[in-house]
């Protein structure tokens, strides 16, 4: 089976184009390098000792995606490509919209006449917005607060109308914190800028400046501090060809949503405390503001993806910030050559 990844060279895409191989599937990767790595797409074909099959182009671009298919006969699409940075998001929206909405709908528009009908949307626990119990459910309120949130929710309904009128199948995939590097420790989390809590800390600890500042600590949690669900981004890679799995094999598979993560909350506190036992170093701790619209506690309910794929995440927390830090005390400056 031969598979076409948009944003294969970003964090997940590329977890996820290991996963593929080690699956049987052949893969073909469409990214533009606007935020995803070469290197990475590298590494992975020297871990796989298999050449991946890279195309440097926006997924937008429709005869390139038609080279590609034709070129490789694709029977099935897992779709990364998007833009991601919660509060770029809210300064341009029009960016977002048009990268993350309209170019998808050119995309999905040229899958269809294409007749191919096996696609893995990308999205994100964002379309929740603040939500109003915990562990949050797919049949939770969605409310996304953010702009980044509501493109995610945005695609996800016209992904809904397609099934609707033309029996299209999907499977979305709603996020929480992936984190962690894959075991080969070729690739892991190099994103510019970086904005998530245990990347961040651990790069500064790999610099030696063992600094952490944790954004609020009067929330209603026993620590004061903010709650949230983190999972292996092997285990996420590894749910995505679950879903393209099942969509393919099964002649009467469903559409569906599927929330990701392991239903088990650790505060900001706990994280940099787990930090702390992993790398040694003590780390220097600042506390400031909340920032706006951060809710205390974001745990998801992965009941849904469970019962009815048959997933199991393999990896802990300690296991996330242990892959994470042998990734980052031996890649300083990410991909950048040392």
């Amino acid at each position: 089976m031969n598979i076409l990844v948009t944003g294969g060279a970003g964090y997940i895409g590329s977890h996820t184009v290991i996963s593929l191989i080690d699956n049987g599937f052949s893969v073909t990767v469409v990214d533009n390098f606007c935020s995803g790595h070469i290197e990475a797409l590298d590494a992975v074909s020297k871990y796989e000792n298999k050449k991946v099959k890279v195309y440097n182009a926006d997924f937008s671009d429709i005869n390139v995606v038609e080279d590609i298919i034709k070129k490789h006969n694709i029977n099935g699409v897992i779709h990364f490509a998007a833009h991601s940075l919660v509060g770029e998001s809210m300064n341009d929206p029009l960016k977002y919209y048009k990268n993350n909405v309209a170019k998808t709908i050119l995309f999905l528009e040229f899958l269809k006449k294409s007749s191919i009908n096996h696609f893995v949307f990308s999205s994100s626990a964002a379309v929740y917005g603040i939500p109003d119990n915990n562990p949050i459910d797919e049949m939770s309120r969605l409310n996304p607060i953010n702009v980044y949130g509501s493109t995610k929710l945005a695609v996800e309904n016209l992904l809904a109308g397609m099934d609707r009128a033309y029996g299209f199948k999907y499977i979305s995939l709603r996020y929480f914190n992936a984190a962690g590097a894959n075991k080969s420790g070729l690739i892991g989390e190099d994103h510019r800028p970086e904005t998530h809590l245990i990347p961040k800390v651990l790069k500064s600890v790999a610099a030696g400046e063992n600094k952490a500042v944790v954004f609020g600590n009067d929330y209603p949690t026993n620590d004061g501090t903010a709650i949230r669900d983190y999972i292996h981004v092997d285990d996420l890679a590894n749910a995505h060809v679950l879903s393209l799995k099942y969509l393919i094999e099964n002649k009467k598979s469903k559409s569906s949503v599927y929330n990701l993560g392991c239903e088990k909350g650790y505060s900001v506190m706990d994280i940099l405390r787990k930090i702390e036992e992993i790398t040694g170093k003590k780390l220097k701790i600042e506390f400031a503001g909340r920032r706006e619209g951060d809710p205390a506690v974001l745990v998801a309910s992965y009941e849904k993806i469970k019962k009815e794929l048959c997933f199991e995440f393999k990896y802990n927390i300690g296991d996330i910030i242990s892959s994470a830090w042998n990734w980052h005390s031996n890649h300083l400056n990410g991909y950048i050559a040392t």
